[in-house]
């Protein structure tokens, strides 16, 4: 089988570069990657220039929503595998075999355990938790891979979350199949915690976990995101 990462950008240029260059330096010898699609969100910053001068990575443009983002590079993938991945997350070394291997022991889906490039305690307290395979453990930050065929049974991303689309399409993978959670550590940035204030920024996030819990709707949850993270 072969795996399509697919990364949505916007405004990624002062780091797209060293994700791009780490992914090629990640694969197995045997690499099981068969394209890298970045999908960019009319950018106005010069991703996409950068990009382009990337031999073997596609980059296409799309409306800027992360949703409408990935779906629109799973519809032009040719894997049968989908990683999606965030522009500023690197996965583990051989990534590849470790989806593939999850694949094979029939996980439909799965993600990596996370570490974020902070060592602040609470922060190191969120990346321990994303060991454990409840629902609430998970995050985008973490990656996706799930099979093609399963991501287009439940429907892909739903476009109307332009925030928490990595939640909603979670429940209906973990209502589908069994969840893996592969214990090697994807990095992810911590940047939007030191910008914010750490503790701040997570009170705010587990407040749209539990408006979404409530019953809020897309629409409401993306103005509190507005008002009070963006």
């Amino acid at each position: 089988m072969k795996i399509s990462v697919i990364i949505p950008t916007y405004n990624e240029a002062q780091g797209i570069s060293k994700t791009l260059n780490e992914l090629q330096h990640r694969q197995s010898e045997q690499s099981l990657i068969h394209e890298i699609i970045v999908v960019d969100g009319k950018s106005d910053d010069g991703t996409q220039d950068i990009v382009s001068k990337f031999d073997g990575i596609k980059c296409i443009s799309s409306p800027k929503s992360r949703p409408i983002q990935m779906n629109t590079g799973a519809s032009q993938a040719r894997g049968d595998i989908l990683y999606f991945l965030h522009a500023d997350c690197l996965p583990p070394q051989n990534f590849d075999i470790y989806i593939s291997n999850g694949i094979d022991q029939n996980h439909l889906a799965g993600c990596f355990r996370m570490k974020f490039d902070d060592e602040h305690p609470w922060i190191k307290f969120i990346s321990w938790l994303t060991k454990f395979k409840y629902r609430a453990c998970r995050g985008g930050d973490q990656s996706l891979f799930v099979t093609k065929s399963l991501f287009e049974k439940i429907g892909g991303f739903d476009k109307r979350y332009l925030i928490f689309e990595d939640h909603e399409i979670l429940g209906k993978i973990y209502n589908t199949t069994k969840f893996c959670v592969i214990q090697e550590p994807l990095v992810s940035s911590a940047r939007r915690f030191r910008d914010k204030g750490i503790l701040k920024l997570q009170l705010l996030f587990w407040a749209i976990y539990f408006k979404k819990w409530l019953g809020a709707t897309p629409e409401e949850l993306f103005s509190f995101y507005k008002k009070h993270i963006d």
